[in-house]
């Protein structure tokens, strides 16, 4: 007779099992323990493309590369002004934040050269030759300490929009109220004989709406996605662009300080030049995007006269020269090295 034990014969199994568990679990709670969240804040709705399609794909790059070790928090509204952000992250009362360099222009007065006219229209290429630039030559600069720079970007040619003519000459420009934005656009506005009207992008509606303005200055992807087009249906396209902006995406350092070299590394290994591709990849796409709606929408679109684009190259060889000679003032010892060397790499990167 063959003897049957009482004892559960898969006893030792399910212990193994089990432990087996209680090892994933804690290695499970252990990583989600090593992971750092970093706070983001954002100032453009959360529908905006550069919510979208930049600053959430970006993130989504950190969180995959670092296997999760790294994730990034898009705070659900901004914590200041778009002109505080720079001072938000350098300290630390938000750990990582973007925005326009040109919202404090005596402070980002090195990076000038990048806002001038004739930039070039291939926004890609203008955001990964400013990137370059930075590295080269403004990454020690006094300026830019206490922040980890990750990425910087290009607005893309600025274009003079007006509501009901085609500005083609600087008798067509004479006496016209345009809104702008920056010292480069205020005094491009002035030496061309018309009246500059300070006023942000978002007032530009109403401004327009009240008959306040009578044209203003934008890309075409922000005529569009500030709903300026019943507003303004005259585009002239200046070749190499009217204007240019510049933005950054900037770390506390202290926060940056914290993550290991290994990790510092691999999150560098989405942002820097590749978030700067990523950026203007995604700005030429909107602007592209907008000139053909515009076009659709039966907008017309104009060449500047000889005259006229000769008066801006006026202008923009002046102000080069006048920012050239206050370089003690913002620590730059060879500034217009470093512009030559912007123009070079622009120059081989773009299309």
């Amino acid at each position: 007779m063959t003897l049957v034990s009482s004892k559960p014969i898969f006893n030792k199994s399910i212990k193994t099992k089990a432990s087996l568990g209680v090892a994933v679990l804690v290695t499970s709670l252990s990583f989600q323990a090593q992971a750092t969240t970093f706070t983001l804040s954002n100032w453009v709705p959360p529908t905006h493309f550069v919510t979208t399609d930049i600053l959430n794909v970006w993130a989504e790059q950190v969180q995959t590369a670092t296997e999760g070790r790294v994730k990034i928090r898009m705070l659900p509204k901004p914590v200041g002004t778009p002109a505080q952000h720079w001072e938000l992250a350098r300290k630390g009362i938000v750990d990582i934040t973007w925005g326009n360099f040109t919202y404090e222009p005596d402070r980002f007065k090195s990076i000038w050269f990048a806002e001038m006219p004739f930039n070039g229209e291939d926004v890609e290429a203008s955001s990964v030759a400013l990137w370059d630039t930075y590295e080269t030559y403004l990454a020690g600069n006094p300026t830019y300490a206490g922040v980890k720079m990750l990425g910087v970007g290009s607005l893309g040619p600025g274009v003079i929009n007006h509501g009901s003519k085609a500005i083609v000459s600087s008798e067509d420009i004479a006496n016209q109220k345009i809104r702008m934005g920056g010292p480069i656009q205020k005094r491009l506005i002035e030496e061309l004989g018309a009246v500059p009207i300070a006023a942000p992008a978002t007032k530009a509606y109403e401004l327009l709406a009240g008959q306040v303005l009578d044209g203003s200055l934008h890309t075409l992807e922000s005529v569009v996605n500030f709903r300026l087009t019943d507003q303004l249906s005259h585009h002239t396209l200046i070749p190499g662009g009217f204007y240019d902006g510049t933005f950054f995406l900037v770390m506390n350092e202290g926060k940056w300080k914290r993550l290991s070299a290994a990790d510092q590394a691999t999150v560098m290994s989405v942002s820097g030049k590749v978030f700067s591709r990523l950026w203007g990849q995604t700005f030429q796409r909107e602007i592209d995007q907008a000139y053909a709606q515009l076009r659709e929408e039966g907008h017309q679109f104009s060449q500047p006269t000889e005259e006229f684009m000769a008066k801006i190259g006026s202008v923009r060889q002046q102000m080069i020269q006048d920012w050239a000679a206050e370089h003690d003032s913002y620590g730059i010892e060879q500034p217009l090295e470093m512009l030559d060397y912007y123009r070079q790499r622009y120059t081989d990167l773009s299309k």
